[in-house]
Parts: C-alpha cells; structure tokens; sequence
C-alpha cells in the first residue's frame, strides 16, 4: 500500500501517458500485466496504482519504491526496456518523473 509522508526515504514515480480512446485500454492491459507479471516482483518495490481520465485520453501511474536506485534497476532491465518499447507504440508519449514528497495534508 502506498504511503504518502514528508521526510519518507522512499521514491516517489508519476508517470502519465497520452493516449487516444482507442489505445487506452490496450495500454491500461499492458501495465496491468508489466506490473502483474514483472514490475511489482523487483527488489524495492512497494506500490502502484493506475489512473485514467473520463476521455479515455490520459492515463497516471503512481508507483512507489523502496529507493531511487531499485527503480532505475527495474526501468534499465533488458525485459522492462522490452516492455517499453511497446508500451510506447501504443501512447502519443509518456513520461515517468521521480518525486519527494513536500508535504502532506
């Protein structure tokens, strides 16, 4: 379960995607499986959830880990650099962006 409190040694990543409503949930179903299947099994993994907008044009990713370090081993693993590429071909672009949580309310 995701925790969200200032001064947590953990990594914070956001990852939004633009998507057409045709492709949204092609690629809701593959990063349901990434994450089924690979990303939520790699050391330091904690949590993650899927947001998509009413539109069907927007899809959010939160996911935390236990360090920066466990998240950029998953992201430069040879399966997720594999798992990127279609996970690309099927979004207009995507971005994932590490956070620090500055305060809560």
């Amino acid at each position: 379960m995701p925790t969200i409190r200032k001064g947590e040694a953990r990594q914070t990543v956001i990852t939004t995607f633009e998507v057409t409503p045709g492709t949204c949930q092609d690629l809701v179903d593959e990063l349901t499986a990434a994450y089924r299947d690979f990303i939520s099994n790699q050391s330091g993994f904690v949590a993650a959830g899927l947001h998509v907008n009413d539109a069907q044009t927007r899809i959010a990713n939160y996911s935390q880990w236990e360090n920066r370090d466990h998240f950029l081993a998953m992201l430069r693993s040879k399966e997720m650099r594999d798992r990127n590429r279609k996970i690309s071909a099927l979004c207009k672009t995507f971005e994932p962006v590490m956070y620090d949580v500055q305060e809560t309310f």
